[in-house]
């Protein structure tokens, strides 16, 4: 542990520790993208992806140790002992910080299979970075517009399909798939400018992750619902983290059951709509309570260790 030195010290060395790990799998996982181009066999492409899998894992690790390194961080997971990694889950989650993707990586890592983030579909394009993603299998999806299926009504419907296609290599290999609902990361800025009804989030936006069960609902074994708190570092944690200032980082772990609530066809169908914005609505809410309800708790165990010292 290094967090004894000072903040202004620790700070070039660790972000320089994550800055190279990012590098460094960044550079082995890209030629793996384009042997994907090159060599169109299936046989390649399934060995090139048991590599992509271990390069993210070698990622996390690392990720997770220079947390550790620089930080005397407490990790406090509940809600894992129902998880496995033989399953497919849709991950759901707040999100407060960049140090949210690192943190759910590692909370992936043993519990749950290697988490996907789904990537538009124009950013495959893209030299390096859409190489990379495909290497590592990240799915791709591609959406039209209101507008593009009123001028062109044989695509309603292909933007699915299409997804579906991108997803059908996870139909063998058990799979988690990330998203943060909120869309951004919340400050209190943030909150107040969206004016939203919640106390530490913002408002949940539904159209991803409706899109995503509709494309691929039927493969998923649940939904796990991640609720992420850093109680002791609410105002900058990344930062507080780079100086070693992070001291605790909670994870509270549901998992929701898959059913008809949850799948239907979010851009079609109005009342299918209202129905899917109202459970997600009340799940924010249920996790904006469950902050809460920590926070008292934590004033209440703060309050009790005052009166009972002498």
């Amino acid at each position: 542990m290094l967090s004894f030195l000072p903040g202004w010290l620790l700070l070039p060395f660790s972000f320089s520790c994550f800055a190279l790990n990012l590098a460094f799998w960044g550079i082995v996982v890209t030629p793996m993208g384009i042997l994907k181009l090159l060599l169109p066999f299936k046989t390649i492409h399934r060995l090139l992806a048991m590599a992509g899998r271990g390069c993210f894992r070698g990622w996390t690790v690392v990720n997770t140790g220079i947390i550790n390194l620089f930080n005397d961080v407490d990790w406090q997971i509940s809600g894992q002992q129902a998880l496995d990694r033989e399953s497919w889950y849709l991950l759901i989650s707040n999100h407060k910080s960049w140090l949210d993707i690192p943190v759910v990586s590692g909370f992936a890592h043993k519990l749950i299979p290697e988490p996907k983030f789904f990537l538009k579909d124009q950013l495959k394009w893209i030299p390096f970075l859409g190489t990379g993603c495909w290497a590592l299998d990240m799915p791709y999806m591609k959406r039209y517009s209101a507008a593009t299926l009123a001028k062109r009504p044989h695509l309603k419907g292909k933007d699915i399909e299409t997804t579906r296609k991108s997803c059908a290599k996870f139909l063998t290999v058990p799979t988690t798939i990330i998203n943060f609902v909120e869309g951004s990361r919340c400050t209190e800025q943030k909150r107040l400018a969206k004016n939203s009804p919640f106390q530490y989030l913002l408002p949940p936006k539904a159209g991803g992750i409706a899109f995503t069960l509709a494309s691929m609902g039927e493969q998923f074994n649940a939904i796990l619902d991640l609720t992420l708190i850093y109680p002791d570092n609410q105002q900058h944690v990344a930062l507080d983290m780079l100086m070693g200032r992070l001291k605790r980082i909670v994870i509270q772990a549901d998992v929701l059951a898959i059913d008809e609530q949850v799948i239907g066809d979010y851009f079609n169908d109005t009342a299918f709509k209202e129905r899917f914005q109202l459970w997600l609505n009340q799940r924010w809410l249920a996790k904006d309570r469950k902050i809460q309800a920590f926070y008292q708790q934590e004033k209440q165990s703060s309050t009790s260790s005052v009166l009972l010292s002498p």
